[in-house]
């Protein structure tokens, strides 16, 4: 059986028992109550779908007087009906609930007192469809926001700038072709690092350990591009094991700092990388030169920025601080986030 009809059979036959208890209970007579349900649970199902999956879909939010309108001339209609059908199948006791029975099926009274009551069913369902539309529509939202990262996380996988690995290509391949000690480590080395970006990149989170790694790597393979005229000053600070980190985060703000602290205008450089891990979680920053005339790391502020607060929202909600702080000569990141402790040590 569909889990939905399930769940609205189980519903109603709830509904169903302990109202027959109730008003058993009050008349002292179960098998009037348990008839005289059968009879109002017979218009309530014909009501509650009829506004349910009718009128609530077709008419709102767009038409709310319209709603309002066919809802309450429909509820008084099966009103009618219901208590023409008690009279006929169930008693011929007008009313009974009211302490002076009338003498008439159509007393004012006791229509009034059944439209009220056919009323507080429609509202207690539309509150429960309402509220469970919510719930739904909330894990959609969150099921795409999810989907959303893992997209983000794709999209800044396959953008690793190509200019890296075609640099490194061409300098692994003069190294071999100068029988140079350095191109058997600069393959190890670049294999790692495409490595970790196909395999580890899908993770939700790897180990911090692992991260640093990667990033050490990167840094020896620009080392080997920029060779002397770049200096690295790269530290860490902390308990760097037993931590985890979502892939691929660091490497934007690393990229930026060697692609625009580079320039050869600006001669032999500086590119300062400091990760520390404390208790409150970790610590990340990056500073490089810029050049007087470069826009570009500026511009970077623009759709960059914006996408690196969106990532890093999904990833961590408000949980975290990023701060730029620059000025005519020096171009500085500061990233504050939580850290996931690896419960595999």
């Amino acid at each position: 059986m569909n889990k939905e009809i399930l769940h609205h059979s189980l519903f109603w036959v709830i509904y169903f028992t302990l109202n027959t208890l109730r008003w058993g209970s009050y008349f002292d007579d179960y098998m009037y109550s348990f008839q005289s349900n059968l009879v109002e649970f017979f218009v309530h199902i014909i009501l509650v779908y009829f506004n349910l999956y009718f009128l609530l879909p077709k008419l709102i939010p767009n038409k709310y007087i319209e709603y309002l309108i066919i809802l309450l001339l429909s509820i008084f209609i099966m009103t009618l009906v219901r208590i023409i059908f008690t009279y006929e199948f169930v008693t011929t006791e007008v009313f009974p609930e009211a302490e002076k029975p009338g003498d008439s099926i159509f007393d004012f009274n006791y229509i009034t007192a059944a439209f009220i009551g056919e009323i507080y069913v429609i509202g207690f369902t539309t509150a429960i469809k309402i509220t469970i539309d919510y719930v739904k529509n909330l894990r959609k939202t969150e099921a795409l926001e999810k989907q959303s990262l893992k997209n983000e996380l794709s999209l800044l996988k396959s953008q690793l700038q190509p200019h890296f690995f075609f640099n490194t290509l061409n300098n692994l391949y003069s190294l071999t072709l100068e029988k140079s000690d350095q191109a058997p480590e600069t393959v190890i080395k670049l294999s790692e690092f495409m490595s970790y970006v196909i395999y580890q990149g899908n993770k939700k989170n790897v180990s911090l350990h692992e991260e640093v790694k990667y990033i050490q790597n990167y840094i020896d393979l620009e080392r080997l591009r920029f060779g002397d005229r770049v200096q690295v000053d790269f530290s860490l600070s902390g308990e760097i094991e037993g931590n985890k980190i979502p892939p691929l985060l660091l490497l934007q703000f690393i990229e930026n700092a060697f692609k625009h602290g580079t320039g050869h205008k600006l001669g032999k450089v500086i590119i300062y990388i400091e990760l520390k891990v404390e208790d409150t979680g970790l610590e990340f920053t990056t500073k490089n030169k810029k050049s007087n005339n470069d826009t570009s790391q500026n511009k970077n502020k623009g759709i960059g920025l914006k996408n690196t607060k969106r990532r890093l929202g999904l990833l961590f909600e408000n949980n975290y601080e990023f701060v730029i702080n620059e000025d005519e000569n020096n171009y500085a990141v500061v990233l504050k986030i939580p850290l996931k402790k690896n419960t595999n040590t």
